[in-house]
């Protein structure tokens, strides 16, 4: 097969690569499904002792879900159900989900899988993005287990896309490790704002959020948090960037039912 130099190719086909080029080095920022689509398997590294993986993952889908197009005219809302799949061992470190702390948007809709193995998980988490009539999948697994290697990772990955199902699945004390995840999170809980009218009360919920890997996004640092019409972002100051970092998400605690206390 003959070799073809660069250099004669016709400057159009140069000019396309450079427009892909920046298509892909495009900041993230919330509402984008409503142009791209949402990102249809994305990782969230977070500390066991924050609990805020899970909280910035439900954060991220109702985003997706309030600007996900939808048919001309429809103004339906999207009430189908959420598939909430998690480890024994995650469970033990974050608690279970607790539906009178849910998202009101989310209440009602969950369906929850506690799984013994991570073997199991990954099995139910994929035969969940295989139904279209779960709005998005929601997984917690604890560490790096030998079963979430890259040929999991890919078949999740595969899954997702090809049934346009969401997955956001939290990594819970976990090192960064090989994965065909198109968007790669580090979450952590960053301080909530002044209650407007009562200062005693709970701020609204907030994130700092390091995107570290994505397919079409250039990697950033942002603080999320409630805007008036859903998720908003904002870059952080350098200086305050790691400032109080150990303020949960007011509704970071309610969402979750703690295992009682084991008795001696």
């Amino acid at each position: 097969m003959p070799h073809t130099d660069p250099a004669s190719l016709p400057i159009p086909a140069f000019a396309d690569v450079a427009a892909l080029s920046a298509q892909r080095s495009a900041r993230w920022r919330p509402g984008l499904a409503a142009q791209q689509g949402p990102a249809l398997h994305s990782e969230l590294f977070a500390s066991s002792r924050e609990g805020g993986g899970a909280a910035a993952a439900l954060a991220f889908a109702l985003d997706d879900i309030r600007h996900v197009p939808r048919a001309e005219g429809s103004e339906a809302r999207d009430r189908r159900s959420v598939l909430w799949v998690q480890t024994r061992e995650a469970a033990r470190r974050v608690g279970r989900p607790y539906r009178a702390g849910l998202p009101h948007a989310l209440q009602g809709r969950v369906i929850h899988v506690l799984a013994e193995k991570a073997e199991d998980a990954l099995f139910a988490l994929e035969e969940g993005l295989r139904c279209r009539d779960f709005a998005f999948v929601l997984g917690e697994i604890a560490g790096n287990p030998g079963a979430l290697d890259f040929t999991a990772s890919r078949r999740l990955t595969l899954a997702g896309e090809r049934h346009g199902v969401p997955l956001f699945l939290v990594r819970l004390d976990a090192a960064r490790d090989l994965s065909s995840a198109r968007m790669r999170w580090e979450i952590a809980s960053a301080p909530s704002p002044a209650p407007r009218w009562n200062p005693q009360a709970p701020g609204a919920p907030r994130w700092r959020a390091d995107l570290f890997r994505a397919r079409a996004h250039a990697p950033g640092e942002w603080v999320l948090g409630e805007g008036g019409d859903g998720l908003a972002a904002q870059r952080p100051a350098r200086a305050a960037d790691h400032d109080g970092g150990d303020t949960a998400a007011s509704w970071t605690a309610g969402l979750r039912q703690r295992p009682p206390p084991r008795r001696a």
